[in-house]
């Protein structure tokens, strides 16, 4: 089997537009013998650390990219018009970052009706990416259609110069859409007058062909529009998904080599995150892992001068002798015992950053919660002041919240006055810097009952045969499945006799004798899941020793900055 790398692909994180599930996408890369594969979602990062995660367990190389938003200058809010698509995918660590601080730009100082970039702005971060110039709505295509040729060539020469040589290629696709062979024709001919490589792409949106209609009713709940609205926007084809090499061979008939130059472009890219959820399997390779130990945690310098172990050791004696009439040998072996622990695991500072924040709520009138959950079993912390709540009285195991086996940071569950709340969070951009500091992204994802209703509503279903359907659905999960999905289980269509149990009779019955609730319920099978918007985390805030995009790409959700990995993917990476 020839290899062949599918260089533009969106993944379900391209919502409610793309619905190639990013387990799924690997597993078949996988199965087809590919070596290596790409994400580029539409203007952001959000299922790059998942991605890079699931390709190399599968032993798979991960391309890390992004179909960005283009505009000619991102100050300006000149329309829709003025944006295009355009996809740059990382070659090495510097490419993974310029893709972050992209996304940055994107979201906090381009939006307008999309996260946007501008040529002036790709040009200043352009080190270590490759660049492709995306479908029919990349500026050169529509450059092209409109017979503006001699403005094509100019973008194509001033991309050209932004790159490395021979990291700028012109992208071919062929989904059997008339615009495209013009398209292509062209492009070939660019490609002989400026010596531009060419690559062939197949925009999946999807995985399988028959998958097709699935994703078209996704985006019509994108819309809000229904699957039979003639003016809607749709596919015109049902040729985006993730074609096999002789697939693409016959799709780009004349254009062969383009379609190796997509095995050449994935040999350029190497890009290597570490990460701690790597670092516990077994046969990864070395230059993946982050230790356990190895975190992310911001300088804390106290005001006395003191070194920060120094520091923490005086408060956490002077809390002793305040908090506890005698101090006895057993006091100080388990204060001593829980200062060794936490300075050889590397928490000095975080316990420093969460007293800090602590005291200083509680200097201006703000009222702090006692504490929760396993870090009230630290007698630092409550000596210190971080918690309230005596862990000896309380016979209450320090082990439960840091030992010298656990591999992801401890963490102190905080409660402030919501009304103030603001306040504290302010502080903490003032003490560590604002780019040092974000919200965490959370996902809001389709779960049964909106799937089914989401869909039925798409199909113009009637509503007493939707209720009839929901009522059915449990709002508990039954025992034995620990988390979502759970449609396959109720419906039966698992195809594992073992999961009979879960069965719900009435359900059953109606997919077997209505051929509109078996649509409804197979396609919402299929999106139950997916990740249909994006929130800011209630509690979390993200304290980083650099600038944020540093380390993680940032967007913008109600006005905030907030991180586009989730809270889990943070603590893989080794963040506070």
């Amino acid at each position: 089997m020839k290899d062949f790398v599918h260089l533009h692909v969106h993944t379900e994180y391209s919502l409610l537009d793309g619905i190639a599930r990013v387990e799924k996408l690997v597993k078949i890369t996988k199965e087809r013998g590919y070596s290596a594969v790409a994400i580029t979602d539409h203007g952001n990062m959000y299922g790059t650390l998942q991605f890079f995660e699931e390709c190399i367990k599968a032993g798979i190389k991960p391309i890390i990219g992004c179909e960005f938003y283009i505009c000619n200058d991102l100050h300006k809010k000149q329309g829709k018009d003025d944006i295009g698509h355009i996809i740059l995918l990382a070659k090495n660590n510097e490419g993974y970052h310029n893709l972050m601080k992209l996304n940055e730009i994107a979201f906090c100082e381009g939006f307008y009706y999309k996260p946007r970039i501008d040529y002036q702005t790709l040009a200043e971060h352009s080190e270590g990416l490759i660049c492709l110039t995306a479908c029919l709505a990349g500026h050169i295509p529509t450059l092209i259609l409109q017979r503006r040729y001699d403005e094509a060539d100019a973008l194509a020469l001033k991309l050209k110069g932004m790159f490395e040589e021979g990291d700028f290629y012109l992208e071919i696709q062929n989904h059997g859409i008339p615009e495209q062979k013009i398209v292509n024709q062209y492009l070939a001919e660019m490609s002989k007058k400026f010596n531009i490589k060419m690559v062939a792409t197949n925009d999946a949106h999807y995985l399988y062909k028959e998958d097709a209609e699935m994703q078209d009713v996704l985006m019509c709940v994108q819309m809000g529009k229904y699957l039979d609205d003639p003016d809607r926007m749709k596919f015109s084809t049902d040729e985006f998904y993730l074609k096999t090499y002789e697939e693409m061979m016959e799709a780009m008939q004349g254009f062969e080599e383009a379609v190796e130059n997509t095995v050449e472009i994935a040999n350029k890219c190497n890009v290597t995150i570490k990460t701690k959820s790597l670092g516990e399997i077994p046969g990864i390779d070395e230059k993946y892992k982050l230790l356990p130990s190895m975190n992310y945690i911001p300088v804390y310098r106290p005001s006395t001068g003191e070194e920060p172990y120094e520091f923490l050791r005086r408060i956490s004696y002077e809390g002793l002798h305040k908090k506890y009439k005698e101090v006895t040998k057993e006091l100080i072996d388990r204060l001593e015992m829980e200062l060794e622990t936490i300075s050889s695991q590397g928490f000095v500072e975080y316990f420093l950053i969460v007293w800090d924040y602590i005291n200083y709520a509680e200097s201006q009138g703000i009222p702090v919660g006692p504490g929760r959950g396993s870090g009230a079993g630290s007698l630092v912390a409550y000596t210190s002041g971080i918690t309230k709540v005596d862990p000896m009285r309380y016979n209450l195991f320090f082990e439960r919240f840091i030992n010298k086996e656990r591999v992801s940071m401890p963490d102190f569950d905080v409660d402030f006055c919501m009304d103030r709340r603001g306040e504290v969070i302010d502080y903490v951009k003032r003490r560590y810097g604002e780019d040092h500091v974000a919200g965490i992204g959370t996902f809001g994802c389709m779960q049964a009952k909106n799937a089914i209703r989401d869909v039925a509503r798409v199909l113009k279903t009637p509503n007493p045969d939707v209720m009839k359907l929901t009522k059915l659905i449990p709002n508990k999960l039954p025992d034995g499945i620990k988390k979502p999905p759970v449609l396959k289980y109720y419906f039966g269509t698992t195809g594992k006799p073992e999961n009979d149990k879960f069965i719900i009779p009435e359900l059953r019955e109606l997919y077997d004798n209505d051929e509109n609730i078996k649509k409804i319920a197979d396609m919402a099978i299929k999106l139950e899941g997916v990740p249909r918007n994006t929130s800011q985390h209630a509690c979390g805030i993200l304290i980083a020793p650099d600038p944020v995009s540093n380390f993680v790409p940032v967007a913008k959700t109600d006005n905030e900055r907030v991180t586009q990995y989730s809270m889990i993917e943070l603590e893989h990476l080794g963040l506070l």
